[in-house]
């Protein structure tokens, strides 16, 4: 499922309620540094004459959706950068964001701005910046053990959990990490990041990061491995549980 729009939505979202979605990616292919085995985008290609969306056309149509919703007097929610892969990954991420900001703050200051992403370019001085910034940082950790995110994550480039993690502590909590449990096989190899190993390598990661709030969820949409499964939901139940223990807000998605 790609999105063909800049702009699209606004959807009701499992986590973020009424949703307007910005893409930031081509609108004809799916472009990520991670290639993950349950994306409802598929696996990354791409195409020739792809593009990314220009930063004066993002700002132009989302400046047009919301004085339309404003006029209409329809709320939305939340401003959330997702889209057809990694939103960061975008040379001028950061300047759309200040965009948003301003759009946000001029037409719909009770909107929320969030964005979706991976956490691989958090990394660069540019984009942890531009993320503090905004409301809702919605970083992705879907193990605690670096095999794993190999394995259903599939990073393009050099991954390193360790990095990551420290990465994230530097966000001093501002954050919510979010993680999607299943269970299934792929080349061949049984998946199961909910097995009591893989939560609690997970749960280690979670109490050096020290997030403000932690989204976990599992399957929802068609994947483009086909022997992937839902995680149980009373095991999701018990994670979020431990995760509460902690002291660290949960939401579960089932």
């Amino acid at each position: 499922m790609l999105f063909n729009k800049i702009i699209f939505g606004p959807v009701k979202s499992r986590r973020l309620g009424t949703s307007l979605g910005v893409n930031l990616l081509p609108d004809d292919c799916k472009l990520c540094n991670f290639n993950c085995i349950y994306c409802e985008c598929g696996f990354n290609f791409t195409k020739p004459d792809s593009h990314l969306p220009q930063r004066d056309d993002v700002k132009r149509i989302l400046k047009e959706t919301l004085t339309d919703f404003n006029r209409k007097n329809e709320h939305i929610d939340t401003i959330t950068f997702a889209g057809n892969g990694e939103p960061t990954m975008h040379p001028q991420f950061a300047e759309i964001i200040d965009d948003v900001i301003e759009l946000r703050n001029s037409i719909c200051p009770t909107t929320k701005v969030s964005v979706l992403s991976n956490a691989t370019l958090i990394n660069k001085p540019k984009i942890f910046d531009a993320l503090q910034k905004i409301d809702n940082n919605i970083l992705k950790l879907d193990s605690g053990i670096e095999d794993t995110i190999n394995l259903i994550n599939q990073p393009v480039t050099k991954f390193s959990l360790e990095k990551t993690i420290e990465n994230l502590r530097q966000f001093k909590g501002e954050l919510t990490v979010q993680t999607l449990f299943f269970r299934g096989k792929y080349k061949g190899v049984e998946i199961d990041n909910t097995s009591d190993k893989e939560v609690a390598a997970w749960i280690e990661a979670i109490k050096k990061i020290k997030p403000k709030s932690v989204m976990i969820y599992t399957l929802d949409r068609p994947t483009p491995v086909k022997e992937l499964y839902k995680a149980d939901e009373q095991r999701l139940k018990e994670i979020a549980a431990i995760v509460e223990n902690l002291g660290i807000k949960t939401q579960i998605n089932g």
